[in-house]
């Protein structure tokens, strides 16, 4: 995928994530969006060493590993700014 697909496609990882995991997170909108990039990057990368699968375009279950990636990273964030 090219840069604008990844960024794009992260954006919506972000929102789903932010979406399965509310709350009032430090950094609003910019860091959500940055940490669902960051999230499919992530998904995609531990998918693919786990075997499960990898980010590879848009589908429905490169959708759900990097909505995955995001969850993580965002609960992460969470810790790190308590």
């Amino acid at each position: 995928m090219g840069i604008i697909a990844w960024i794009v496609f992260g954006l919506l990882a972000g929102i789903v994530a932010k979406l399965i995991m509310p709350g009032r997170d430090p950094g609003g909108l910019i860091v959500t969006m940055i940490i669902g990039i960051l999230g499919a990057i992530v998904g995609g990368w531990v998918g693919t060493a786990l075997g499960f699968g990898s980010v590879d375009g848009f589908n429905l279950g490169s959708f759900v590993i990097a909505v995955l990636g995001a969850i993580i990273l965002l609960g992460l964030y969470r810790i790190v700014k308590k």
